[in-house]
């Protein structure tokens, strides 16, 4: 016999745990993918969602009754069925596992899910040379584009099936008058069935997957950096480096990472140092000597010879052209484009160039989106 009468028990409180923080970390993890300082958030709010996918699938195998694979309604004629009836028979009685479309819809969201996850992890190997496959950086940093619009289209296309899945949903709730809303806040839906029963076995797999989810999510966001989140570029010590190009250069104004220029355009920095942004910079100022030795060291070290996000992005969005400013970048330009004119105005910024002013660690070569700091008027 049933717990309530008129309703059958389909989802138990761990399976509704699970659903909800599936949400929650899609949607928060898609709105801090806006904002580059949130990078670290947003890295660790998708190992939730990659917990959650990987607790599904095997879910999916060894659940309980109504939850696993086997029991889904996956023939396109049973999904025409069941539109047809959702069309024209209000009252129709529900199944109380899956329903045709919410079986294609979970099979797809898991397909996508795990594409976004996958490409994530790749995407944050390959362009910001961290986590557990920073070490693709080295040789496919060139395909920084595509996994980026891989990660990006596929949590587009998942939003979109989001979307379609509430609003089937509410249709079920205030048209079909199931109850929809509630199944996943007290389990129960209003058909007729068997309640559904959990293992002890099962119930410890599924709060040993929230616990590892939220687990995760406290490790990477409790340090910049850990095993997951471990990053390959580290902070440069140019002093040490190169000392002339630090010393001379650092004299006048803050250091700048010779890899957010290509060649060609410090050729052009150094083949006129007689108007060096408004200063005359001659054998008196810097021996010859000196100025070759810089004039090498930034050659060696320029965007093409480095796979450092920034460093890419510059040499695909500068084409032929080469700008003796990092400003005059179009990479530059469409990263800051959402910054006001009037920041430049704040005192403790003063100018375009003034890069250490949000970028902590700018004169160490480090651009890290988490080490980005906004100042506030």
């Amino acid at each position: 016999m049933n717990k309530k009468p008129g309703y059958v028990f389909v989802w138990p409180i761990g399976t509704r745990i699970i659903h909800w923080m599936m949400a929650f970390s899609f949607t928060a993890a898609f709105v801090t993918s806006f904002y580059a300082y949130l990078l670290h958030s947003h890295v660790a709010l998708g190992f939730i969602f990659l917990t959650i996918i990987i607790y599904r699938v095997i879910w999916g195998i060894i659940g309980p009754k109504y939850a696993t694979f086997n029991t889904f309604k996956l023939s396109l004629p049973q999904l025409k069925e069941y539109f047809v009836l959702k069309v024209t028979n209000r009252w129709r009685k529900i199944p109380a596992g899956h329903n045709p479309a919410s079986s294609w819809f979970t099979v797809w969201a898991l397909m996508v899910g795990t594409v976004i996850v996958i490409s994530g992890l790749l995407l944050y190997g390959v362009q910001e040379g961290k986590g557990l496959f920073m070490h693709l950086n080295d040789d496919y940093s060139h395909y920084m584009g595509m996994l980026d619009g891989i990660h990006r289209y596929a949590s587009y296309l998942f939003l979109v099936w989001v979307i379609i899945h509430i609003a089937g949903v509410m249709v079920e709730q205030f048209w079909h008058k199931t109850g929809m809303v509630f199944a996943m806040i007290n389990g129960y839906k209003k058909t007729d069935g068997e309640d559904t029963s959990v293992k002890p076995i099962l119930n410890f797999f599924a709060y040993s997957m929230i616990l590892v989810a939220i687990a995760s999510y406290f490790f990477i966001i409790s340090s910049n950096y850990n095993f997951l989140t471990m990053r390959k570029f580290t902070p440069i010590d140019y002093a040490t480096e190169h000392p002339v190009f630090f010393k001379e250069c650092g004299d006048c104004h803050k250091i700048y990472p010779p890899f957010l220029l290509p060649e060609k355009s410090w050729k052009r920095v150094m083949d006129d140092l007689d108007n060096h942004f408004g200063v005359k910079i001659t054998d008196a100022n810097i021996s010859m000597s000196k100025q070759a030795s810089i004039r090498e060291f930034l050659y060696q070290n320029s965007a093409e010879h480095s796979t450092r996000e920034a460093a890419v992005k510059i040499m695909d969005s500068l084409g032929e052209r080469r700008p003796k400013a990092i400003t005059k970048t179009p990479y530059w330009r469409v990263t800051h484009s959402h910054i006001p004119r009037s920041a430049y105005r704040d005192k403790k910024i003063k100018d375009k160039s003034n890069c250490a002013a949000c970028h902590k660690d700018f004169e160490s070569g480090v651009l890290d989106d988490m080490e980005i700091m906004y100042r506030k008027k």
